[in-house]
């Protein structure tokens, strides 16, 4: 008999940082085989390995989880938190599924974890808990958009984007009269758009605010005849909750926050009032200083924080937790080299548990990389599009359609083995 070796993509060593293969891959491959043993799902978890971080951690549990992990064959180390001064500690524990649930079950009654009280207890569980399920969650989802419906988990969707603004670094001044703006957004639902994302101030590095009054001049018109004569999902692209709810009012479904409700107190309100979904991105300071010398102790740990509190801060004004949407914020207060590897990284940001949307548009990390103009950039664009699906994003916001579209629908067809 000769015997065919390979190695299975449960856990891909050179990616082991980050892809890592879907829970259902390893429980297919296993079928196949005809185990006597009945419990697959049980075998499949053994399959799996996944590297945890755990963040501003006190030294007693720390230790613990160390010496609990080591116990049942995991390993786990301690190092000094970088980002504080407060004596906390990192720790990175490294086991199969499994060896993660035995883990969990022994800190559910373990007599010397420093938590207070048994719903700090839980809430220190919750935490490791969490993050494991929702990396790998991806089954189907729907998102309710005050009338209309996202599908999550089926193929990738995709945003237009249609600035009515003069001044917007790709298409500003193109389309600001309600006439060609409305002409584009259909053209763009034509080629493919699943949403169209209608914004009035120009978030470009450096731009100045745009009056309230003015903003919704620009916007208003549009989104009114939008939601008149398309059956198109619209999103309005702003930081500003008067400029919201009067989008909402007008046709809107969705609210895109270039500050995760961080600019506007009053914006989550407004959202939550409207049963809207929302966008939260993570900008580093403000469209206006944002690309002088950003800087991060940690680039995905510090994104991944602050969109975790953008998304208490929704919840806690009421927004449903099935209708946050997150963005790492591709170009906003980021270098060349922050913006390639939140896309190499991407991954990562599912232990939020929501859908990830990536823009990268034109945008000039890929003009600096290709050393191109803003109107030659829908290969590097494209580029951009198809690794961040592959790392996992859920909706792609571009200006170039038809030709991302097409790349969209290939890459699909790959990933879920299915057209």
């Amino acid at each position: 008999m000769k015997i065919n070796s390979r190695i299975i993509l449960f856990d891909n060593l050179q990616q082991a940082k980050g892809e890592l293969a879907k829970l259902t891959c390893a429980k297919s491959e296993i079928q196949r085989l005809n185990p006597t043993q009945p419990d697959l799902d049980l075998i499949a978890r053994r399959s799996i390995h996944r590297v945890l971080k755990l963040e501003s951690v006190n030294d007693i549990d720390a230790n613990i989880l160390q010496r609990e992990m080591r116990l049942i064959g995991g390993e786990a180390v301690i190092g000094k938190n970088v980002a504080n001064d407060d004596g906390a500690f990192d720790i990175i524990i490294m086991g199969t599924l499994n060896q993660f649930d035995l883990l969990l079950e022994k800190l559910k009654t373990h007599p010397n974890l420093s938590t207070a009280t048994s719903e700090d207890r839980q809430r220190f569980i919750s935490s490791i808990q969490t993050a494991l399920y929702n990396f790998d969650n991806t089954v189907e989802r729907a998102m309710e958009c005050r009338g209309r419906r996202l599908t999550f988990g089926k193929r990738t969707l995709i945003i237009g984007v249609l600035n009515v603004t003069p001044d917007s670094f790709s298409d500003g001044g193109l389309y600001d009269d309600a006439d060609t703006a409305v002409k584009r957004a259909k053209e763009m639902v034509a080629q493919g758009a699943d949403i169209i994302d209608i914004g009035g101030e120009s978030s470009r590095p450096g731009s100045d605010p745009v009056p309230v009054d003015e903003e919704l001049r620009r916007v208003l018109p549009v989104i009114e005849r939008l939601a008149n004569e398309s059956d198109v999902i619209i999103s309005i692209d702003t930081y500003k909750s008067t400029v919201a709810e009067h989008a909402l009012k007008s046709g809107a479904h969705i609210v895109n926050d270039i500050s995760a409700l961080n600019f506007d107190p009053n914006m989550g309100n407004v959202v939550a009032n409207a049963g809207a979904p929302v966008v939260l991105m993570h900008i580093q300071g403000t469209p206006k200083n944002m690309q002088i010398s950003p800087q991060y102790h940690a680039l995905i740990s510090e994104i991944i924080s602050y969109l975790r509190d953008s998304i208490e801060k929704a919840e806690a004004a009421g927004v449903s937790a099935e209708k946050i949407i997150i963005d790492p914020g591709i170009g906003f207060g980021k270098t060349v080299e922050h913006n390639l590897e939140i896309i190499r990284r991407l991954k990562e940001f599912r232990c939020l548990g929501k859908p990830i949307l990536i823009g990268a548009s034109r945008k000039s990390f890929i003009g600096k990389i290709l050393d191109l103009p803003v109107e030659d950039r829908i290969e590097g664009t494209i580029a951009t599009v198809v690794s961040s699906i592959i790392n996992g994003a859920d909706i792609v916001r571009v200006h170039d359609i038809k030709q991302v579209q097409r790349a969209v629908k290939m890459v699909d067809a790959i990933r879920i083995s299915g057209v």
